[in-house]
């Protein structure tokens, strides 16, 4: 193992208990990474929603404590055996897919995002809510000298997750995709639909967001508030793709007419109910719904590599770590815009 010199403790911030839903500040021993593992010094980790797994224990089966956090950018302070292609001080990122098995029947076929074992930071094991990570090799970006560890943190799920879904779709240049939400997720996704030249509408609740649309990329901006937007898209002539990234059901049902032929609602944020579709109408239009989730390491250096290109940034506000339970509380109360990230000390 090679390694630099480092303390022997961190700060770092985590759940405590299955029961706790609180964030707690704690001094850790630093991680001494085993084979195949490496230690990332943490400069930036962003704040994701889906923290929220782990900090209200949603997610089944985590083992507690546990150190939130999977938007982590640093560098690599110290190299475990077997490690192989990486040296300390790599600049790297480490996203939701945080390492896989390699030996289930979906690794087999090279779908590493769905491993049947998928391992996520602070998920899996502790996450970036900390001074020091520890992490498979596998799992690692690199970052771009381009961007800034802030910069590429909110990247690693948010900007992979719009990017890899917008790449993989149906949709082609020059065709109609809108971005429903303006958000976290869908500042990043309206940025890359218009890099990839898409014609692109954003749709959200408001007429004072439509220069942040402008602003961000959009030819159009349907304010839902004041019209339907499935009306307006139609009348556009139907959009080819509407990526979801507003966590409402009733916002996704509202957009589904605006659909075209061969029209797809993709979502990538996840509503807390059901979503109605229409099958009569789906059927006459061959229109279908599907979900996006995230991307491999590899995706997440294709995405910050296409935003180094194209300038596509996230807006972003920092906090120190000490601030963590600050800028989580602050993103769940939607007061962020667009992405808090954490600053270790």
């Amino acid at each position: 193992m090679t390694t630099t010199a480092t303390p022997s403790t961190m700060r770092a911030v985590r759940v405590a208990s299955p029961s706790s839903a609180a964030l707690e500040t704690a001094e850790l021993p630093v991680p001494h990474p085993r084979d195949g593992q490496v230690r990332v010094r943490v400069e930036a980790c962003g704040i994701c929603h889906s923290d929220a797994l782990t900090i209200m224990n949603y997610w089944p089966g985590i083992t507690f404590p546990r150190v939130p956090g999977h938007e982590i950018a640093g560098a690599i302070d110290a190299i475990g055996n077997g490690v192989i292609g990486w040296k300390a001080g790599d600049r790297v990122g480490i996203g939701w897919h945080g390492g896989h098995c390699g030996h289930c029947d979906r690794c087999r076929r090279g779908d590493f995002l769905t491993c049947r074992s998928l391992q996520i930071p602070g998920i899996s094991y502790d996450g970036g809510y900390a001074q020091y990570v520890e992490v498979p090799a596998v799992a690692l970006a690199r970052i771009p000298d381009a961007l800034s560890a802030a910069e590429a943190a909110p990247l690693m799920c948010a900007g992979v997750t719009t990017f890899n879904a917008l790449r993989h779709s149906q949709a082609r240049a020059g065709d109609l995709v809108a971005i429903l939400g303006i958000g976290g997720l869908g500042h990043l996704g309206v940025q890359y639909a218009a890099h990839m030249g898409f014609e692109t509408v954003a749709i959200a609740r408001g007429a004072g967001k439509a220069a942040l649309a402008r602003d961000l990329g959009a030819h159009h901006y349907i304010d839902s508030t004041a019209v339907n937007s499935g009306d307006a898209l139609r009348q556009m002539g139907g959009a080819k793709v509407v990526l979801a990234t507003a966590t409402s059901a009733k916002a996704m049902e509202a957009v589904i007419p605006g659909l075209g032929i061969d029209g797809q609602l993709l979502i990538v944020g996840a509503a807390n109910e059901p979503v109605a579709f229409d099958a009569t109408q789906a059927i006459g239009a061959r229109q279908s719904v599907r979900s996006w989730a995230s991307g491999t390491c590899a995706d997440s250096e294709d995405a910050m590599q296409f935003s180094v290109l194209t300038g596509v940034r996230a807006r972003i506000e920092t906090l120190p770590l000490s601030r963590a339970k600050d800028a989580y509380d602050k993103m769940l109360r939607g007061e962020a815009r667009f992405r808090m990230v954490l600053l270790p000390e």
